[in-house]
């Protein structure tokens, strides 16, 4: 049942939408190792740093923002890398989001909401203990990272941030 409310400017009836909230995630390079964050608030665990796209600001600019507001890091990103949008993968509500690969240098710190950040070679990521379905997104980026994975051949569309 769809709902309706009253303009408030001519107050004729409009529907009201339920749609997903876009968010994004980046994956952090610094050399060999990843960035993951342990989140602050529920659900609790270890993270991809990411979060909401605020109203107005574009995909990339909310990336380069939340790795700097939870990470303390200037990152550069190198490509959006995929966008997932299954909607169970985030079980508070429906999400979508775009993925981005960044390069970073330096010691991350947790900020914002996370708890702390920290580095991680590839062997050492506690998959068991990945929020939201970051294992899968990570997953997909170390198949890719290493040659094992031929999905993401796309052209880019109107986007100065190149595909990978």
């Amino acid at each position: 049942m769809k709902k309706k409310i009253k303009c408030p400017h001519c107050g004729a009836e409009i529907e009201v939408y339920r749609n997903p909230f876009p968010t994004v995630d980046i994956i952090i390079e610094v050399g060999e190792r990843i960035v993951l964050i342990e989140r602050k608030n529920p659900p609790h665990g270890w993270a991809l740093p990411g979060g909401f796209v605020d109203y107005g600001e574009s995909l990339e600019e909310a990336a380069l923002r939340e790795a700097r507001e939870e990470t303390g890091l200037e990152v550069k990103i190198k490509c959006q890398f995929y966008t997932y949008s299954e909607p169970t993968r985030d079980l508070r509500f429906h999400t979508i989001t775009t993925v981005y690969i960044a390069e970073a240098e330096g010691e991350p710190e947790g900020h914002d909401d996370a708890l702390r950040a920290q580095l991680f070679h590839p062997e050492e990521i506690p998959f068991e203990k990945l929020v939201f379905d970051h294992s899968r997104i990570l997953a997909d980026y170390l198949k890719w990272r290493h040659g094992k994975g031929k999905f993401l051949a796309r052209k880019a569309f109107r986007t100065k941030i190149p595909r990978c």
